[in-house]
């Protein structure tokens, strides 16, 4: 638990920088600031999301292409775009709606939809039941780190 503490901090301290900015004694240290559209929401537990707000999918248009990462864009991945988390973050998402949940890697910037947190692979969409609403209320979570 203290490893994913520590890991928790070096992932925002990397944020901070990204974003060109310091993380102020008013932000939740423990948090990333949220992006537009979404809510704050308190790191007092672990297993806390940091994060709410609305989640899209992208999928068949972009498959093939490159990511902001360099990486090709594969649909059938379980794969995300959020505007500030470093490449290669690994988060879950839960569904608020159901309740189903999906740990995906962030390899691409996105959603550019006002008021969107997250833009995950088709593949993410399908397991949490996003693909027929095409939008839904999630709530981000931290994963582990892959052990890979």
């Amino acid at each position: 638990m203290k490893a994913r503490r520590q890991w928790a901090a070096v992932l925002l301290a990397a944020l901070a920088v990204l974003q060109g900015c310091a993380i102020s004694p008013a932000t939740a240290p423990d948090a990333p600031a949220p992006e537009a559209g979404s809510e704050a929401v308190s790191p007092a537990a672990e297993a806390e999301p940091f994060q709410r707000g609305v989640a899209s999918w992208y999928g068949p248009r972009f498959h093939g292409r490159r990511t902001a990462s360099g990486e090709r864009f594969d649909m059938n991945a379980l794969t995300a775009a959020h505007p500030s988390l470093p490449f290669g973050t690994r988060v879950t998402v839960r569904s608020l709606v159901n309740g189903r949940e999906v740990t995906v890697r962030i390899n691409d910037r996105g959603p550019f939809a006002p008021g969107r947190i997250i833009d995950l692979s088709h593949a993410a969409a399908r397991v949490i039941g996003l693909l027929g609403p095409g939008v839904k209320r999630v709530a981000l979570t931290l994963a582990e780190p892959d052990p890979g």
